[in-house]
């Protein structure tokens, strides 16, 4: 329902459509009243929502309400009746819906501060095939805490203590800047980390203070000369901020890998312009591709410039998987050079929150587990994985999720949508037309001030919390000490009617060194390896 009044509210405001007719009925109904001798019911009706349109306005805690008074009481109205109601009328549930209405309401509930405890058992299909579960232990462990970290750079003048679970990247002008307010200052309170993005560091990053990984992409915004090239005296100046604490070059992002982006001139306001460095009101190019390298090895050598330039900050790079060859290029440029990133971050293309051609969102790129796999195999091969952190992002939700991705060979976990359903996000899909209901995803002033910044950078803290204290509590069922002990070996899939394997046993992984002597078996391997060059990201005739 709500994308249809968004539809309609983006050619004639209706949003207080509602409240008005409430004011027109009071009017009427008191005339009727004072001068006709009408009964007085109606006017006491009409007073009643007009006063409830009032409240509605200046209450903090429903962003729909204050976007939306009076009628966006229909929401929690169906809500009390039935929760499928309000999910079948006010937020997208469709096949095409990037999460169910089951994960959500996990957010939203943890957002909240509210039990996340259910009756009644598993609402999965337990005899279903692919479901999964970790095996638990009859003697359970007891940890001390809940906040697990990661050191990352541990080499580095100025290595970074990252939490292993983190704000994925998105950019301001995507984002709306109380969106931006209220995500930093959930990462502040919480000490996690806040990814800014390709749309660089805005003032409103800077507000609160909250830790930053500045993503450095294709466009080089914040970092980039009057043609779009790089510039390193911008970048310096960003960089040896306090605040930023990682570098990232982006190389492609699971919405779109291989696709570039254009932000139309009408909508590349003066302050997206300050964040970016371009010219306010112009059409902000981010090209497919960057120009500050062309092939793996000179890609090597700009993650060390950045490295130098920062001073020493923890660098890394971003990348969804495509052809094979091109990531074992990269890996055979490391090898080459002996340049090392601290990190890298693997994008599945299931996941990303910007908007996308279909067939991009649905058809291009690898997904995170077959991501995630191919780049820690490759790095376990060549005995470079004790070197090198790996993060990951791809639809990571909840704890089980993060679990998940630590056995499959991720060190950290990174989620995007997830933090915006903590800011209210109904998942209405129209991120893209500038009229988000909840004000998280538009620079229409009047709907971003709908979302408080104080409530909301609560409900992110929270989210946070209760998620890792969730993943504290999987570890502790486990019987394991630290979320970095659980492997393949400790999660079960469902692989068959009447079978199931641990994912040890289900999905390939390669020996220590194995690729360094010639003995990485996987086909992948052998077909793509000889194929890839550290001189160029094309594949080469074998």
């Amino acid at each position: 329902m709500f994308a249809w009044i968004n539809r309609l509210d983006h050619y004639f405001p209706i949003r207080n459509s509602a409240w008005t007719l409430c004011m027109v009925g009071l009017v009427a109904s008191t005339y009727a009243w004072a001068r006709m001798g009408m009964d007085v019911w109606p006017a006491v009706v009409f007073l009643a929502l007009v006063l409830l349109g009032v409240r509605d306005t200046l209450q903090t805690r429903h962003a729909i309400l204050r976007n939306y008074p009076v009628i966006g009481h229909l929401r929690f109205l169906f809500e009390f009746i039935r929760p499928e109601i309000r999910q079948y009328f006010f937020e997208n549930d469709n096949e095409a819906a990037p999460f169910s209405r089951q994960q959500r309401s996990l957010v939203y509930q943890r957002a909240k501060g509210d039990s996340d405890k259910r009756p009644f058992g598993t609402q999965m299909n337990v005899a279903g095939i692919g479901y999964e579960w970790i095996n638990h232990s009859l003697q359970p462990t007891v940890l001390k805490t809940h906040d697990f970290r990661v050191t990352i750079g541990e080499t580095r003048t100025q290595p970074y203590s990252a939490s292993l679970f983190n704000i994925s990247a998105m950019s301001f002008g995507a984002l709306s800047a109380n969106a931006i307010l209220a995500l930093n200052a959930g990462a502040k309170r919480g000490g996690f980390a806040h990814d800014t993005g390709e749309g660089s560091i805005s003032r409103h990053h800077r507000v609160n203070g909250g830790d930053l990984i500045w993503e450095v992409g294709s466009g080089y915004f914040g970092c980039c000369n009057g043609d779009g090239s790089f510039s390193e005296e911008r970048f310096t100046a960003n960089a040896l901020d306090p605040q930023v604490k990682m570098i990232e070059v982006k190389l492609s992002q699971g919405a779109k890998p291989g696709h570039g982006g254009v932000l139309p001139g009408p909508k590349v306001t003066l302050e997206i312009a300050e964040a970016r460095g371009v010219q306010p009101w112009v059409d902000c190019v981010s090209p497919a591709s960057h120009s500050a390298f062309g092939t793996p090895l000179e890609m090597m050598h700009f993650i060390e410039r950045l490295r130098t330039l920062s001073g020493g900050k923890p660098t890394g790079f971003k990348l969804c998987i495509g052809h094979p060859w091109e990531w074992f290029g990269i890996a055979k440029a490391m090898q080459e050079t002996g340049i090392l990133p601290d990190f890298i971050v693997v994008d599945g293309a299931e996941g990303g929150t910007g908007a996308a051609p279909l067939e991009f969102t649905d058809h291009v790129g690898s997904p995170l587990q077959e991501g995630l796999l191919l780049v820690h195999n490759t790095l376990v091969g060549l005995d470079l994985r004790k070197k090198i952190k790996l993060g990951c992002a791809g639809k990571v939700v909840s704890a089980f999720d993060i679990a998940r991705m630590l056995a499959l060979g991720a060190d950290w976990c990174n989620a995007a949508r997830g933090f915006m359903f903590a800011l209210g996000c109904i998942q209405a899909q129209t991120c893209h037309t500038g009229s988000c209901p909840t004000g998280v995803t538009t620079q229409d002033p009047q709907r971003q001030k709908a979302l408080d910044v104080p409530t909301k950078a609560d409900r992110v803290y929270h989210f946070h919390q209760n998620t890792l204290m969730a993943l504290k509590e999987l570890v502790q069922a486990a019987g394991l000490g630290d979320p970095a002990e659980i492997t393949a070996s400790h999660i079960v899939r469902r692989n068959s009617e009447h079978g199931v394997k641990l994912l040890a046993n289900l999905l390939p992984f390669v020996e220590p060194g194995a690729l360094l002597e010639g003995k990485a078996n996987l086909q992948v391997f052998r077909t793509y390896w000889p194929m890839a060059s550290a001189t160029s990201f094309r594949a080469t005739p074998v």
